[in-house]
């Protein structure tokens, strides 16, 4: 064992939350290592050469609920991050029929759905001004640390029932604009079926089917699932505006900010332990072991992986302990990046470019491509969120080519018979089956895959289950996120905060955990 050197905080990997972290850290003062085990910093936004010529974007590539304003204080802007108005969403359907959703402008999106059914187009308009209404209550919860609820009902100064007056104030100012039946109409949702709260405002399958893909992606559940109606209500809440670039600008923007603000940064850095002193935090040991010591640890690992791997066997309460490993992190989410020797084109939309879509169906389609995974098989028609970076970056692909991004749900990290070479070439041929039915002659148009199951996943990111979230969005693992005693990221060990997808507000590409847990650790001292 080497002891090399001190800092005042380590933070356990180089993702988009590591990273914010550690910028906002150092722009605050303090001294800050970054370990990340992989050769490239990015995490689950890291992209890569997956064929000689083709560079994907990343596992994560949906970048439109990216929290701005609490990076207000690293100036991304300055560091080459750039936004853009979100993409536009085309919901396409198996037949070859398709609306593009723009959310930034309902008049446009409105004039699309009328094309399928002219009651969804007017009931379009009357959603989104419910959205907007919502929003104004919901989106500031996303961005702010949760309550202390040992202090929920208690009066004090700088006090509301365990709630800042500054959010309290918000809060009751989003409520006004609320009458006593619309906040009864809105607390009813979260725990409702997406599929019953969809049907009460439209009757399109395409309509339904694209809204309820975005409810039930990456999650354990169908739309008829209780709590996917809450899932898809924080979605269109959070969604605002698309990073130039993709998820991989926004790493780039992030590496830039933290070699500004003096962090250091150090690939092939795999920590195996985190060092303790009884309760305490004394650093972290590396794999090839070097020890480095720091009175702060932030880690964006898993919270099954830092409580359960990193920190020793016997350390932790053993109810805690407990409640860690009851936490649900089954991955459902496989990605699949596809080379083609030219444009991808939908079939709803012939000669037009877009970047972003969803396949879409009945609710009853949704719901037969979850059902296998509860059986430990993958869907033999697997939903897709479909990405194509090469429309605003042709550099990413040959002239003529394209690179085609492929979130696939539902493919289980537990496979039954396990992921075999066979298996994930089954797969891959499922994921590209079922573009080649919105996108007709994207299959004969390969010449190159790359398929990561959720096994895969999990090997290379070091993500227990192989969940492109950490844990499971549902109601109970969502403010309460991962436990009721850390979900204000600090932990039962002095010094150990999470700072990753695990904690509130959740996954996907926010940089909110880690934000937020920055701001646990300055407000520590």
């Amino acid at each position: 064992m080497t002891l090399t050197d001190r800092y005042d905080v380590i933070v356990i990997g180089a993702g988009h939350n590591g990273l914010t972290t550690a910028c906002l850290l150092a722009r605050a003062g303090r001294r800050v290592l970054v370990l990340e085990k992989n050769a490239a910093i990015g995490g689950l936004c890291a992209p890569e050469e997956f064929h000689p010529g083709y560079t994907a974007p990343g596992i994560l590539h949906d970048t439109a609920q990216l929290r701005t304003g609490l990076l207000d204080d690293i100036h991304l802007d300055e560091h080459g991050l750039d936004l853009v108005p979100a993409e536009p969403m085309l919901f396409a359907g198996r037949n070859g029929d398709g609306v593009v959703v723009r959310l930034a402008d309902v008049g446009t999106t409105a004039a699309e759905i009328a094309r399928v059914s002219p009651h969804d187009a007017k009931r379009w308009v009357d959603y989104r001004v419910f959205i907007e209404r919502a929003r104004d209550l919901i989106e500031p919860m996303l961005a702010e640390t949760p309550p202390d609820l040992e202090r929920l009902g208690t009066f004090g100064v700088g006090n509301l029932g365990g709630l800042p007056f500054a959010t309290a104030g918000r809060t009751a100012k989003a409520l006004r604009k609320f009458g006593r039946k619309d906040i009864a109409g809105l607390l009813r949702i979260p725990p409702m079926c997406v599929a019953d709260w969809l049907n009460e405002w439209f009757e399109s399958d395409l309509v339904k089917g694209g809204l309820a893909h975005g409810a039930i992606q990456a999650s354990w559940a169908g739309p008829w699932s209780p709590g996917t109606a809450g899932n898809l209500l924080l979605l269109e809440c959070s969604t605002r505006h698309s990073i130039v670039g993709g998820a991989a600008g926004l790493t780039a923007a992030l590496d830039r900010a933290a070699r500004h603000y003096g962090v250091k940064i150090r690939t092939e850095a795999e920590v195996t332990r985190i060092r303790l002193d009884g309760d305490r935090v004394q650093g972290v040991e590396l794999a090839s072991g070097e020890t480095f010591e720091a009175r702060v640890v932030a880690s964006s690992a898993d919270p099954r992986t830092t409580f359960l791997k990193l920190v020793a066997p016997a350390t932790l309460p053993m109810a805690f302990e407990q409640r860690v490993v009851a936490l649900r992190a089954r991955g459902t989410s496989a990605k699949v990046h596809l080379a083609l020797d030219r444009p991808l084109e939908f079939a709803a939309k012939p000669g037009e470019r877009i970047a972003r879509a969803r396949t879409t169906g009945s609710l009853d389609d949704l719901e037969r491509a979850f059902d296998p995974v509860k059986y430990r098989a993958a869907s033999e028609r697997p939903l897709l969120d479909i990405f194509v970076p090469t429309v605003a970056r042709p550099d990413t692909a040959p002239v003529g080519g394209d690179v085609v991004s492929l979130l696939v749900h539902f493919a289980p990290f537990d496979l039954a018979g396990g992921w075999s070479d066979d298996a994930r070439e089954w797969l891959g041929d499922a994921a590209t089956a079922e573009l080649e039915r919105v996108a007709p002659g994207a299959a004969k148009a390969v010449v190159g895959r790359q398929v990561l199951t959720p096994a895969d996943l999990a090997e290379r990111f070091g993500i227990d289950g192989g969940h492109i979230h950490h844990l499971e969005p549902s109601l109970d693992q969502l403010v309460m996120r991962p436990t009721m005693s850390t979900m204000r990221y600090a932990t039962p060990l002095r010094g150990l905060f999470l700072c990753g997808s695990g904690s509130h507000p959740g996954g996907g590409v926010t940089c909110a955990p880690g934000a937020l847990a920055a701001d646990a650790i300055v407000s520590m001292g």
